[in-house]
Parts: structure tokens; C-alpha cells; sequence
């Protein structure tokens, strides 16, 4: 973990995601985690923090969905 802003990004995707599909922080958390939206943001994190919030979520939507998640 190189970049000291690494950890606050991916909490502030984690929060968005949250409050786009009206999830406490720890079940957005949870659901990214077990459809691999944790790992995602973890190992791109170089280009998607290049890009906004939203695009990021929009990002997380369809890695979760190609993982067997239903929000959408």
C-alpha cells in the first residue's frame, strides 16, 4: 500500500456505493467484498482513482454483477 490515499479512496467508493443502493456501510462493504468489488478497487486502484466516484461505483456495479451480485 505505497499511496497514503489509497485507503481513503476505496472508503469513499465503499460509502458511495453504499448510499446509491441504500446499504449500512458494512453491508456495501460485505457485498463488495464477497462479489469481488474489494478486490477490484484494490487492484486497479492506480486507474480508478483517476476517475470519479460515480464512475468507479458504475465500475463496481458491473464487476459485481459478473461475480453473481443482483443490486443493480
Amino acid at each position: 500500500m505505497n499511496d497514503k490515499y489509497k485507503i481513503p479512496y476505496i472508503n469513499a467508493c465503499v460509502r458511495a456505493f453504499a448510499k446509491q443502493f441504500h446499504l449500512s456501510i458494512k453491508n456495501a462493504f460485505l457485498y463488495l467484498y464477497r462479489f469481488k468489488g474489494m478486490e477490484f478497487l484494490d487492484e486497479f486502484y492506480e486507474a480508478e482513482h483517476l476517475q470519479s466516484i460515480d464512475d468507479a461505483v458504475d465500475d463496481l456495479i458491473i464487476i459485481c454483477q459478473k461475480n453473481g451480485g443482483q443490486l443493480a
